[in-house]
């Protein structure tokens, strides 16, 4: 699956905390050249369509490491509201599309997260909350895949690369 990954010029690594997303990053680009931007929550101040415009418009080969998608799942769960709206979240994903991109969904069963977290940061949401952010991101990326491609990864229960589910 990496392979058919690396024939885009753009990625989208999204989904859950602990779903695999940085391992699958560090992986792309290291085999294959590819630019990772990380981004952690952001903050309530920042603007967040001008942040992922001007990431959008770096050169080369590049993967976002969690972006704008993630506000659609985590701005509900924790603030109540998303500071994306969907027309934005389309206008964005078109334009990941436009740069020869793909929006890529990772996930894993729900004690899968909940393990790694804990393993990664002593802590994790419970299993409940766990389920209703895989939920969230299933609802996001069925919605956006309306429109837009999306490519959808199953994370290993280990640390190895995810595959295509």
């Amino acid at each position: 699956m990496t392979n058919e990954l690396a024939a885009y010029r753009t990625l989208v690594l999204e989904g859950c905390d602990g779903a695999g997303k940085s391992t699958l990053a560090a992986h792309l680009a290291d085999q294959h050249g590819f630019t990772v931007v990380h981004s952690p929550r952001t903050p309530d101040s920042l603007d967040l369509i001008t942040h992922y415009r001007e990431l959008l418009a770096l050169p080369g080969r590049l993967i976002l490491d969690r972006c704008f998608i993630s506000e659609l799942v985590y701005g509900p769960f924790y603030r109540g509201v998303s500071r994306i709206t969907w027309a934005q979240a389309h206008d964005l994903a078109r334009a990941v599309c436009d740069r020869d991109g793909a929006l890529c969904h990772l996930s894993a069963p729900a004690e899968v997260i909940r393990a790694r977290l804990l393993a990664r940061d002593g802590r994790a949401p419970s299993h409940a909350q766990v389920a209703a952010l895989l939920a969230g991101y299933s609802s996001v990326f069925q919605r956006l895949g309306e429109r837009i491609p999306v490519i959808t990864l199953q994370a290993p229960a280990g640390d190895e690369v995810p595959s295509s589910g």
